[in-house]
């Protein structure tokens, strides 16, 4: 029996992403037996997850775990300047939370927004060679999608492995409210949470990759919570989960219908019944969504061994193939 074909999709979440490179860092370096990787994708944090594990795969001088492992090091909060910024963040956080007026400033304006949107440019490109990426294609490699959002006609954008750059990821990863919005050949993007977080659908919709036997989604969000929020700092985490979640969930529903469908042969051959199987962010720790800024050293190590805790039970939990 021939390996089943399997996609990985990443979500967004800032700093709880570093969970994510975890997670990929299990899967992808070493893919279990019987499975061969077709595509990924990912939002915001996932995309750059996605993208150096799929940069990682097909060049065959780098290691997708290594790659992984440092960036989220190099995004870390270690050198003076960047302990100041985080630091600063988070006392922001504390006082908003204490109900201090917090001024606001755009982050076209802001000097930090700027410094802080170039630093990520400068970690990206020290990782991912993006002059060498047409080198590598050559239509056998794995799938990338990678989502953002128009933010004037608010249709999605998907970037693909051909038109894969550190804007693009930018763009995927443009908070508005830390990031100005990202241009790309005239047209300006939002974080791709505002879109699909992560894509899903688009396994299925692009003829050039296979339909994806499985789908391994890295969900960051939590889909359910035992207790209605009553608190304001609850109420703004389930409000921010929530919203996280709403492309997903769409996209999932679309996937139901897409297998329903399959089963009653309304579809071309070349569809294949799709499984869904998650690995969730489970409450490694007691973490709000203001947290997704935090890049403390120690706080980004402990969601990279929390997903790869996670990635290895996972993996450990795959059924043998035929």
């Amino acid at each position: 029996m021939s390996d089943k074909n399997v996609a990985v999709a990443c979500q967004g979440g800032g700093s709880h992403t570093a969970f994510t490179s975890g997670v990929l860092t299990e899967l992808i370096g070493d893919l279990p037996e019987g499975y061969e990787l077709t595509s990924l994708s990912g939002s915001s944090g996932g995309a750059a997850c996605a993208t150096l594990a799929w940069y990682g795969t097909l060049h065959p001088d780098e290691d997708p775990e290594e790659l992984l492992s440092s960036f989220w090091r190099d995004i870390s909060a270690t050198t003076p300047m960047h302990m100041l910024t985080n630091n600063v963040i988070k006392l922001g956080v504390q006082m908003e939370r204490a109900g201090f007026p917090i001024p606001t400033i755009s982050p076209s304006k802001s000097p930090s927004s700027q410094w802080a949107k170039g630093e990520l440019r400068r970690i990206i490109e020290s990782h991912v060679d993006f002059s060498e990426v047409p080198s590598l294609l050559d239509g056998e490699e794995p799938g990338l999608f990678l989502s953002a959002i128009d933010v004037l006609s608010g249709e999605t954008e998907l970037f693909r492995e051909d038109d894969i750059s550190s804007d693009a990821i930018l763009a995927s990863s443009a908070e508005p409210h830390i990031f100005e919005a990202v241009e790309i050949e005239g047209r300006h993007y939002w974080d791709g949470l505002f879109a699909r977080n992560p894509p899903v659908s688009a396994f299925m919709d692009h003829g050039d990759v296979p339909d994806p036997d499985e789908i391994w989604l890295i969900r960051i969000n939590p889909q359910r919570r035992d207790e209605v929020p009553q608190t304001p700092e609850g109420i703004n985490d389930r409000r921010n989960e929530l919203s996280g979640n709403l492309s997903l969930n769409s996209e999932l529903r679309h996937l139901e219908k897409v297998n329903r469908w399959i089963e009653k042969g309304y579809l071309p051959d070349r569809y294949t019944h799709t499984e869904i199987r998650e690995i969730r962010f489970r409450d490694c720790r007691d973490l709000d969504w203001r947290t997704k800024l935090d890049r403390s050293p120690s706080f980004i190590q402990g969601l990279v061994e929390c997903g790869e805790k996670e990635g290895k039970e996972f993996r450990d939990s795959l059924p043998e193939t035929d």
